[in-house]
């Protein structure tokens, strides 16, 4: 019988609070060297405030860390640095008016004897690294903030990678990940795994945590409610222990079509181009269907959505509502069209909220008109439409008077969607809207699509998460290169046949099923 592997972690009796908020509470658990090691859990859990605290950005109210079995005292980042410790976040923390190649160095770009930093050789150095991570057409002088999330994410977690680390921490490194990247992640995995490091893995994505991770400790209310060799509990266990009770159905049963389905669009596209982007792309989108759309990082999907509200100027092809032409401008002319049409984007964060204002703020911003008499806001009348929007997405009463940045990501996204629940659209575009959501809120949102749906509104989804796309959508547009690829009904409708098409390969195989 061979000798298991060194305790790498180990975190006794751990607890964390944040005014009445208990994030952690007598958390203990153990990593063994060499393991990447799932930690699951709904938002709000607590893992990313252990995360934090192993990266030394919070510190503990009382309990131990124990490294390789000795005291670890994380006071700060570089305490954390020092004893081997690196996190790739989910909540990207590259600075974007900086260049890759000091993002990469950051603090430690080298300086020459003056104290001035040395930047050829930084560029020198971050081209090395880029390349040795199969990141070389990353141009080390762009400014971050011009990339986009697919590519930040991976240079978050190629930056952690690059400081040689002990132990590893992945927090959610795939949410902005195409199915592509997500390969390549796997190979950074292996290697690193290889060299002996540990790797703790957060994820939502179950299919995931069975790829990479052989061990898994599931946090629930700020504790360790189990932990876990991955090959020796169901997913259904899981989902369980994640959210506390029994998760029956995940995906809500598909409504049957009309055998004669020729009901009318409400929003039809012809031949839309972007230029660089999307080159003669048409869709209908039907009142009470679920459409969805498919597609590698940069294929045109990103375009495609932010044209539809305005977002994005078109270079050529023509938008109709209800039958009529119809010009979009801007993101108003979207909401203000006869039917309402409304987007949740790529980022909620910095694209579909204001975090330093209320739920309530954000909720009624659109249609704030609606409520304003004499110049002055209605607050009781708006207070109230926003209640029972928030009832409707399950999201607490306090929403009215807090900021969205003191919710967990769940449920700023339930947010965003209360805000155009409330304003009514027809249309509902959305940009890969469970990314980063925990599995109890993903069933929750998938329950609101559905009956946004069944309430005779047309949804456009598109999502990085394939079975989403195969267990949600009436059908499915694959896009490749900017152009359609394959577009997907019924018994075609398969992951085998999404990814066929979306890596290029037009001949889709009728109803055969993913494995």
């Amino acid at each position: 019988m061979t000798d298991q592997p060194a305790i790498a972690v180990r975190i006794s009796k751990l607890a964390k609070s944040f005014g009445p908020t208990v994030a952690l509470q007598d958390l203990s658990l153990e990593i063994r060297q060499g393991e990447v090691h799932a930690l699951l859990g709904e938002n709000g859990a607590g893992k990313s405030t252990l995360v934090k605290i192993m990266s030394g950005l919070s510190r503990p109210d009382h309990g131990d860390i124990h490294l390789f079995e000795e005291a670890a005292h994380i006071r700060g980042p570089k305490d954390a640095h020092r004893l081997g410790v690196q996190t790739a976040f989910q909540v990207i923390s590259l600075i974007n008016t900086l260049t890759v190649s000091q993002n990469m160095l950051l603090p430690y770009e080298p300086a020459g004897v003056h104290g001035l930093i040395r930047r050829r050789r930084s560029e020198e150095i971050t081209r090395d690294v880029l390349a040795r991570y199969g990141l070389d057409d990353i141009d080390p002088q762009r400014e971050v903030g011009d990339l986009d999330l697919p590519t930040r994410q991976k240079l978050e977690i190629v930056r952690a990678l690059y400081r040689d680390p002990r132990i590893l921490l992945l927090d959610e490194p795939t949410s902005a990940l195409s199915a592509s990247d997500v390969l390549w992640l796997g190979d950074l995995i292996g290697k690193v795994q290889q060299s002996g490091a540990t790797i703790v893995f957060i994820s939502h994505r179950m299919q995931e945590v069975r790829q990479f991770c052989s061990s898994l400790t599931v946090l629930r209310n700020g504790t360790n409610v189990g932990s876990f060799q991955t090959d020796g509990i169901s997913d259904e266990e899981i989902v369980e222990l994640v959210i506390g009770r029994s998760l029956a159905a995940t995906y809500p049963k598909k409504p049957p079509l009309p055998p004669d389905d020729t009901a009318p669009p409400v929003l039809s596209a012809r031949n839309l181009e972007v230029d660089g982007a999307l080159e003669g792309i048409s869709l209908d989108l039907v009142a009470g269907r679920l459409h969805g759309v498919a597609g590698l990082n940069g294929m045109g999907q990103r375009e495609l959505f932010y044209s539809l509200f305005g977002m994005v100027p078109l270079s050529a092809g023509s938008l109709e509502i209800g039958g009529q032409p119809v010009l979009l401008r801007s993101p108003g002319d979207a909401v203000k069209a006869n039917i309402g049409i409304s987007l949740v984007p790529e980022e909620r964060k910095t694209e579909a909220l204001f975090l330093e204002m209320t739920g309530r703020e954000n909720i009624s911003l659109p249609i704030i008109g609606g409520f304003v008499k004499g110049g002055l806001i209605q607050g009781a009348k708006e207070s109230a439409a926003v209640r029972r929007v928030l009832d409707m997405v399950q999201v607490e009463a306090r929403a009215l008077y807090t900021p969205c940045k003191d919710f967990s990501g769940g449920n700023q996204q339930k947010i965003v969607l209360a805000k155009w629940l409330l304003a009514e659209s027809r249309v509902l575009l959305l940009y890969d809207p469970t990314r980063g959501v925990d599995v109890g809120t993903k069933a929750e949102i998938y329950q609101l699509i559905r009956a946004y749906t069944d309430a005779g509104g047309a949804v456009l989804l598109y999502s990085t998460d394939v079975p989403e796309l195969v267990n949600l959508c009436d059908d499915v547009l694959v896009i490749y290169r900017g152009r359609e690829a394959a577009r997907l009904e019924k018994a075609e409708l398969s992951e085998a046949n999404i990814m066929r098409a979306a890596l290029g390969n037009s001949g889709s195989a009728s109803g055969e099923n993913a494995a």
